[in-house]
């Protein structure tokens, strides 16, 4: 791709990403979400491959529905209320759409249908943006309006999410589904604390991302797509094989490694939440 062509995009996306995240009214999150998606459609279709090229159009479908009932849930609840702010989300019906929304640009189940395809016809670094830095602006929508939402309805969808991460993770060869999963799977953490403590959904988003990066960055290194080529990566670069086999332990929650904090604050806070009837 044309160095400036990707300068542009890659700019855009920071722009999106800025505008969502320090927004206060709905029609200035929606540009930003449409900024982000307009953005990262060149960088996933810019190998030409018709893999890529069916990602790409899966990955506007999907994410173009998602803006478009973020754009009629603000709508219901701008008529019913008179107030475009995002921390005013007051109307039922708004409250239901919007979580679908969010839902759907994040890949949460019963909507993350898109997202293991999605990554799997990606390159692994643009693989690293669809995991991290695109999930941030619907991640910080969801955090101002937490106390809006129905708690249920959230618990729900993140409990589906980490069941069905870890489930379907399980049968996978191709390094980037099991990534895909293993996404979905966190988003169910980061989702269920959301309404009790949201700045544990932060904190545990920021490490999610971190151990991430650094799994994508050392697989597109060593050039791995696939299970059996990290299999034979032993012999080759033994020491960055080990920092791989550390951060993936970090990513599954292993006790004395980074990824099990999170967890640990998510358990213990909902603990105190007495959510058993």
């Amino acid at each position: 791709m044309n160095p400036q062509a990707k300068l542009v995009f890659t700019t855009s996306l920071l722009l999106g990403t800025t505008i969502t995240i320090s927004s206060n009214h709905w029609a200035l999150a929606w540009t930003g979400l449409e900024i982000n998606t307009l953005a990262v459609l060149p960088l996933i279709s810019k190998s030409h491959h018709p893999r890529a090229i069916e990602a790409a159009t899966k990955y506007f479908l999907v994410q173009a529905t998602a803006s478009a009932l973020v754009l009629f849930s603000s709508m219901i609840n701008a008529w019913h209320s008179g107030q475009w702010d995002i921390t005013q989300l007051t109307h039922p019906t708004a409250c239901l759409l919007m979580t679908a929304a969010l839902s759907m640009k994040l890949g949460l189940v019963p909507f993350h249908f898109w997202f293991p395809e999605v990554l799997q016809g990606s390159s692994l670094t643009t693989g690293l943006l669809l995991s991290t830095a695109m999930k941030l602006p619907p991640m910080v929508l969801l955090l101002l309006t937490s106390q809006s939402l129905n708690p249920t309805l959230l618990t729900s969808l993140a409990i589906l999410s980490t069941a069905v991460g870890g489930w379907m993770g399980l049968n996978q060869t191709q390094t980037r589904k099991i990534m895909a999963f293993s996404s979905i799977s966190h988003l169910g953490w980061m989702t269920i604390v959301l309404v009790y403590d949201p700045k544990l959904t932060l904190l545990n988003f920021y490490l999610y991302a971190l151990m991430t990066a650094s799994v994508f960055l050392t697989m597109n290194t060593m050039k791995a797509l696939q299970l059996s080529t990290l299999m034979t990566m032993w012999a080759k670069m033994p020491s960055l094989s080990a920092l791989l086999l550390l951060t993936l332990l970090s990513l599954a929650g292993l006790p004395p490694l980074t990824g099990f904090l999170p967890k640990w604050l998510i358990i213990q806070e909902l603990t105190k939440q007495s959510m058993a009837p």
